[in-house]
Order: structure tokens, then C-alpha cells, then sequence
């Protein structure tokens, strides 16, 4: 045994490993640790950077930029569409790359959906991360008569309306 490796040794381990004849430990060297470039003082790159530059540098390793794009086509809704079409529908879902919006009227869902190339293409300029493929355009929430414990199959209430 090497004497240094003995001195880091308890005297009882140290009789042990006598004894049975087991090889000593050898005292591990420290290598010396070439200074990376990143961390080396005065190297290129060590520059202090933006708070603007360091955040979108987060998110694009997190993977982020799709889904902050689709919150900001959200957010932005009244820039791309317009005011007046923004007074009258607004987005409500996002999913598989086709965006749901509502209208306040069937009339205005019509003529959405006649215009959807037009729109389709201002999202894409705008937005390019969001990755929207498609837009749906919906009318108004209706009543619905299929609600309730004793609601039975069929076509409903039709013989009222007269």
C-alpha cells in the first residue's frame, strides 16, 4: 500500500486490508480541467445579451414558440380581422391546426366563410408559428330541447313551430 493511501484510512480498515491481502485503493489524482471556451474570461460570446434575446432564446429550447404564437393570435384577434369583423366574432378554440370562431349571427358566420382564403392567408402572415391550417366559422349558441332525465330519442319538438 501506498503510504498516502493508508494516512486517508482508518487504522481498523487498514489492518483488514492487510490481512486479507486486498489490493489498496489508490488515491485518485484530480485532473486538471482544460478552461472551456464559454468560460474562459474575455472569449467571444461573453458579451451580456438582451433580456429580449435571453427569453426567446428560452423559449425556442422549451419549445414554446407554437404555443405563444397561437396565445398571441388570440391576443391579436382584432389586428387580423379587422375591427368590424372582430366586433361580431371571435375565436374560441384551437385545435389540430383549425381555428373556431364564433360569430354573433349565422349571417355573419356566411360571409366569414366566404372570405376564409382571405383570412386564412392574413393569419398565416401574421402569425406563421401558430400553424393554422384552416379556420371554422360557427353561429350563435342555440337553445338546445336535448337536455334532461326524461329526454327520449327522436326529433323533438317540431310540430309547434307551425
Amino acid at each position: 500500500m501506498t503510504g498516502d493511501a493508508e494516512a486517508s484510512l482508518p487504522l481498523t480498515v487498514t489492518t483488514y486490508v492487510r490481512l486479507r491481502g486486498i489490493p489498496a485503493p489508490r488515491a485518485r489524482r484530480r485532473r486538471r480541467r482544460e478552461p472551456d471556451d464559454e468560460h474562459a474570461p474575455f472569449a467571444p460570446g461573453r458579451d451580456p445579451r438582451g433580456l429580449g434575446d435571453v427569453v426567446s432564446a428560452l423559449t425556442r429550447e422549451a419549445g414554446w414558440d407554437s404555443q405563444l404564437a397561437r396565445e398571441d393570435l388570440m391576443l391579436q384577434w382584432n389586428e387580423v380581422a379587422g375591427a368590424q369583423t372582430a366586433a361580431h366574432a371571435r375565436p374560441v378554440a384551437l385545435d389540430a391546426g383549425v381555428l373556431t370562431v364564433q360569430c354573433d349571427s349565422t349571417a355573419w358566420a356566411k360571409q366569414l366563410s366566404l372570405l376564409r382564403a382571405e383570412i386564412v392567408t392574413r393569419l398565416a402572415r401574421a402569425h406563421p408559428d401558430a400553424g393554422i391550417e384552416g379556420i371554422r366559422f360557427i353561429g350563435p349558441d342555440v337553445p338546445s330541447w336535448k337536455w334532461g332525465t326524461r329526454t327520449i330519442p327522436g326529433r323533438g319538438p317540431r310540430d309547434t313551430y307551425g
